[in-house]
């Protein structure tokens, strides 16, 4: 069973701003045996009151510059605290949740959140890079409000108050997602094609725009979910459903509702705990390594 990252160690590691400032410039410069400005061999010293070192030449050094935590008043032992709740939780946590616990205005809690959900979504990227391939399962679904007076004029009418997301997961591998704005072939074929090798395994339902996968190079089995076919031989669709399913919960469960322009952000920072979920000790230290990778 993975190991978790509890609170006990997490406040343990990161007690203070100090030992937070310490961790970046480690992940940034290694144990900065010599200055990263002049290069003089020696070790740093903190300056009190600032996020920086200085070198025995008088040389400043600054681990935060070019991070998101660069212009931020706001302390960085709020800023870790905040990256072990995102990680550390099944659902992540709101602005709301953010403000009530690190004590700052709902504008900064936002923004910590949404700077957060960037770097999963970057580390995401630098993770997995290339093309998924073996057996990947594709879906797609549609994330937004109830239409409260349904008149059965179409599907049209009934997508008019959701946003369109499309997904692919590799067999015992990795989860990406993508905000879409439609499912029309000429949307979809683009992504599929630039994330999985062609000869792949594929499985779908039998939505109208995989009619042609097999056709475009693909080994492709459909299942026909309107007369209960949820599985056929190493055919089915289930961990993307899954996936899905506990996207809509966290989404009304913790955030009641996302706007379709931030959607893409909270997909994204789903994706990121579900391909990291065998590993959620390593989880905020991989997003620590981003917020160095990203400076």
């Amino acid at each position: 069973m993975a190991e978790k990252f509890t609170r006990k160690q997490f406040q343990a590691q990161y007690p203070d701003d100090a030992a937070c400032l310490q961790a970046i410039l480690e992940r940034r410069y290694g144990k900065a045996e010599a200055c990263p400005g002049c290069g003089v061999i020696g070790k740093l010293t903190r300056i009190e009151g600032r996020r920086a070192y200085a070198c025995k030449e008088g040389c400043h050094t600054y681990p935060c510059a070019g991070t998101i935590f660069e212009h931020s008043s706001t302390p960085l032992t709020d800023w870790f605290y905040a990256m072990y709740l995102m990680t550390a939780t099944r659902n992540g946590v709101s602005a709301k949740e953010l403000q009530r616990q690190l004590g700052v205005t709902y504008k900064c809690a936002w923004r910590i959140g949404h700077q957060l959900r960037q770097l999963m979504s970057e580390r995401a990227k630098a993770q997995n890079p290339g093309q998924m391939s073996g057996h990947v399962e594709i879906d797609e679904t549609y994330v937004g409000g109830k239409l409260r007076k349904f008149h059965g004029h179409g599907k049209g009418e009934y997508l008019k108050n959701k946003a369109t997301v499309f997904g692919m997961v590799q067999r015992d591998g990795d989860l990406r997602g993508h905000v879409v704005p439609n499912d029309q072939l000429a949307t979809l074929w683009p992504i599929i094609r630039d994330n999985v090798a062609i000869g792949s395994t594929v499985s779908t339902d039998t939505h109208r725009t995989y009619r042609r996968l097999r056709v475009l190079g693909f080994n492709h089995g459909r299942l026909n979910h309107n007369i209960d076919e949820w599985k056929r031989g190493i055919h089915h669709t289930n961990t993307i459903e899954g996936f899905w399913s506990h996207l809509k919960r966290g989404i009304k469960s913790t955030h009641a509702s996302v706007s379709k322009k931030h959607l893409q952000k909270y997909v994204d920072e789903f994706a990121f705990r579900f391909n990291n979920r065998e590993a959620p000790e390593e989880m905020f230290h991989r997003m620590l390594r981003q917020i160095v990778a990203s400076s």
